[in-house]
């Protein structure tokens, strides 16, 4: 029979991701069979995200517990406050940022899990292997909105 897993407020692996961003990974595929990963993140107020990408490998979904987060997917911006849930499918290019002047909470799905290591690599990594980092997680930073 397969465990069940129970993870806690307090439980977990939390990840500090530069000075404003924390996550905690809830589940990283371990007991779903690497189908579904899952994390909690923290962004402080006046936060950027990531540059805007594309993901070629896995499914992101961000549910906004609470805050504000504003996701970029190509040229349209999309204010996202508590009880949102914004989906993106491979392929789509998007960001996401904290505009307020509150922390923003949200929790995001992976399927498959494997982009949940991603993080644990990005707490570690400098800024000029960002690039490089994505790509090993068939993921690319693309210009093509940039203003």
């Amino acid at each position: 029979m397969a465990e069940v897993s129970v993870v806690g407020p307090d439980d977990g692996e939390s990840l500090q991701i530069g000075p404003a961003v924390r996550m905690r990974i809830l589940e990283d595929g371990s007991t779903t069979g690497h189908r579904l990963g899952i994390a909690e993140g923290t962004l402080a107020p006046h936060t950027a995200g990531p540059p805007q990408h594309r993901h070629a490998a896995h499914d992101e979904g961000f549910y906004v517990i609470s805050g504000l987060l504003r996701f970029t997917v190509g040229d349209r911006d999309h204010d996202a406050g508590p009880g949102t849930l914004v989906m993106v499918p491979p392929g789509v290019p998007h960001t996401f940022a904290n505009p307020g002047g509150v922390p923003a909470r949200v929790l995001t799905t992976f399927t498959p899990a494997a982009y949940t290591h991603y993080f644990r690599e990005l707490r570690d990594a400098a800024p000029d292997e960002l690039e490089a980092l994505m790509a090993r997680y068939a993921t690319v930073i693309t210009d093509q909105y940039a203003s």
